[in-house]
């Protein structure tokens, strides 16, 4: 692929340029290690390291051209220097242009929220390919090209990965492309130069304090995606999240709502609801889906409104929601031949706990029993793992405190925190068990028959991250080789 720096250049604002703009660039990138003669590279300053510090490496690769926010001491012969004010919206849209502004070629919806992203994004995709069109995803679990499937690695993909895929879609004639954005994403421009043809806002609770130091934040760096939207696109906002109406305050897209407690564009109500499955009634019609629990209601309603606001039938669409099932890792649920049931979610934060508990309980009645295995994930919000393990105790008959991902932490570090947050009589109903697969096993040999037992935190993923290593575990086979089921990851 070749194409011109000054056709290139014309699709950011430089403030001041250094050498020849006519000539041709052979690749666009923005990781040092990856450069070649004639590549154009672009500075960026990341979370870890700062793509300054390596343009004299780059320098003496031959590059064609670099794209920085400070202009080096020295100027290299033969190179091309760019000077602009934001170098990660400059790579947004350089690799929009370099691989032809794919986004413009596709009805592109992003999906942002602390929790119900992936559900949304997929059910979408799934939607599409139901009603007979081509589409692509992009999410936490899975990318997928029509249906060929490529691992992921981020939620929202980088700048040049995420519009490769997306050029690819499009050259596998896909008409449609669903995607999470995540908030780091947006706060690092990595959906910079993408035409959405519309937005989706799920909910904000705590979550990557970590990163983004405060709630508001957090709350701003989705905000900003609904900022960037054009005029001719949709934003739709559960309203009945306080930060609904917020993320729409100052966008130029056409506004939606959608809603289970008040009047709304998209209105939903429970009218049954059981494990296998949940009556539904949305905007006065009845459908029978294979989810279970209100926040899944609030991801159909979601999906609902979009397919229509995308342009499906609607009729199609109410047939298409009895056909969705789960997505993996996400209310995944297993039977044993005890009586015992697993359930297997990626719940992760304080949030989300508090929806499937809620939902389990809901299903089980007051009489129930649940078992709750839970731990929290290494080098990350410290603040919200007591706030876990709180709404674990006191919505479950046991807790088991476990390892997640520890990352570069110890185990029982973690758990300790958890711990923190207990009463004396919720420490007495507690077990404290870093080794998962323990942890796991022992909640469910002491599940008594018709209980449930709820493995939170990891979901999908097939994993442990321990000291910088990733290790082959997964929920779901655990769950399985206990009560003796067959299992296939590459299913539901």
């Amino acid at each position: 692929m070749t194409a011109k720096l000054s056709t290139l250049l014309k699709e950011i604002t430089p403030i001041e340029i250094v050498g020849d703009i006519d000539k041709n660039i052979l690749s666009l990138e923005s990781d040092s290690r990856r450069v070649a003669k004639d590549s154009l590279f672009v500075a960026v300053r990341g979370v870890t390291t700062d793509g300054h510090k390596y343009i004299p490496m780059v320098a003496s690769a031959r590059v064609g051209a670099i794209v920085c926010e400070e202009m080096p001491a020295q100027f290299e012969p033969g190179i091309t220097y760019v000077k602009v004010a934001d170098s990660a919206d400059a790579l947004g849209r350089l690799a929009s242009a370099w691989f032809g502004h794919p986004s413009q070629n596709l009805k592109l919806v992003g999906v942002t929220g602390t929790n119900g992203k992936t559900t949304t994004a997929t059910l979408l995709y799934e939607m599409a390919r139901l009603d007979g069109y081509e589409a692509g995803l992009i999410s936490t679990v899975c990318n997928y090209v029509g249906l060929r499937a490529i691992p992921t690695t981020h939620t929202t993909p980088d700048p040049i990965t995420l519009n490769r895929l997306l050029a690819e879609m499009v050259d596998a004639g896909c008409e449609y492309a669903f995607m999470e954005v995540s908030s780091h994403a947006a706060q690092q421009k990595r959906i910079a130069g993408l035409r959405f043809t519309g937005a989706i806002f799920s909910n904000l609770t705590r979550d990557h304090l970590d990163y983004h130091g405060t709630v508001e934040n957090y709350m701003n760096a989705k905000k900003a995606f609904f900022d960037m939207l054009p005029a001719d696109a949709f934003a739709l906002v559960n309203i009945d999240d306080k930060s609904g109406r917020y993320m729409i305050q100052n966008t130029k897209a056409k506004t939606y709502t959608y809603s289970l407690r008040s009047d709304a564009d998209f209105r939903t109500r429970v009218v049954e609801s059981r494990l296998d499955g949940t009556l539904l009634s949305i905007n006065g019609t009845e459908v029978e889906v294979q989810f279970t629990g209100r926040f899944n209601a609030y991801n159909l309603t979601a999906v609902y409104g979009a397919s229509l606001l995308c342009g499906l039938d609607k009729e199609s669409v109410l047939v298409g929601m009895s056909k969705l099932v789960p997505v993996a890792g996400r209310f995944q649920t297993f039977h044993g031949a005890d009586g015992v049931t697993a359930i297997v979610d990626y719940a992760h934060t304080p949030d989300a706990l508090v929806n499937v508990l809620d939902t389990i309980r809901e299903v089980l009645g007051p009489d129930g029993y649940i078992t709750t295995v839970v731990g929290a994930g290494g080098n990350r919000d410290h603040g919200k793992r007591p706030l876990m393990a709180q709404e674990a105790a006191c919505r479950s008959d046991r807790l088991i405190l476990t390892s997640d991902n520890p990352r570069d932490e110890e185990p029982q570090d973690i758990i300790d925190m958890m711990k923190a947050g207990l009463s004396a009589e919720e420490l007495r109903r507690t077990l404290c068990i870093a080794d998962r697969r323990e942890a796991i096993k022992a909640a469910l040999s002491t599940c008594p028959q018709g209980g449930v037992v709820l493995i939170a935190g990891k979901g999908h993923e097939p994993y442990q991250e321990i000291k910088g290593v990733r290790h082959h575990f997964d929920d779901r086979e655990e769950v399985c080789a206990f009560l003796n089921i067959s299992f296939s990851s590459s299913s539901n």
